[in-house]
């Protein structure tokens, strides 16, 4: 993970704030003060942070979990991250590409942000929230059994619903990436 200066820790603060209080609807009865102190406490979240909006995820406070109280931050991008396409799914699926490998796979560089690929529950949870993915596609958690089979899952919104699909792991597109999700 990358360094990260003050300055830009800074700025991000301020576009997180920004964003958190210009898109209320996405968590309501969580006040900015109760995130910004789980925030300064947490200097690693601060990196995985500036990673997502770096690469265009444009994070935002979704929820929080009830058992934990953990404040759940998810890339809240119109389409699928733009510095995080042209992936395949996992570091199998790269390591069996014999041409045109891609430059990475979304498990292994969501792992070195800190993050963690969305579920198909909190995918469909993000699409209560606004529109997401109408253009573009994101990759999700494969189940095991899934994966085992040599498969991989992803979803969009197309005619305002929420499809879910699977394809070839080792397959890579211009207009998949991933979205992530952070616990802070």
């Amino acid at each position: 993970m990358m360094k990260v200066t003050k300055t830009q820790i800074d700025e991000l603060l301020a576009t997180l704030q920004a964003r958190f209080e210009r898109h209320q609807h996405r968590h309501q009865g969580i006040t900015w003060s109760q995130v910004r102190a789980r925030l300064d406490a947490s200097p690693q979240s601060l990196r995985s942070l500036h990673e997502m909006e770096s690469s265009g995820g444009e994070p935002d406070v979704i929820g929080q979990d009830r058992q934990s109280g953990q404040f759940l931050f998810c890339d809240c991008s119109a389409e699928s991250p733009s510095g995080r396409r042209s992936l395949c799914y996992d570091g199998a699926a790269l390591a069996s590409r014999k041409e045109n490998k891609p430059a990475g796979c979304a498990t292994e560089l969501a792992a070195k942000m800190g993050i963690s690929l969305l579920t198909e529950a909190e995918y469909r949870a993000l699409q209560t929230l606004g529109c997401f993915d109408a253009k573009t596609s994101s990759w999700i958690q494969t189940p095991e059994a899934i994966r085992t089979l040599g498969g991989a899952l992803f979803c969009d919104r197309r005619y305002d619903s929420v499809f879910l699909y699977h394809n070839g792991p080792q397959s890579y597109y211009a207009a998949r990436g991933f979205r992530g999700l952070l616990r802070v």
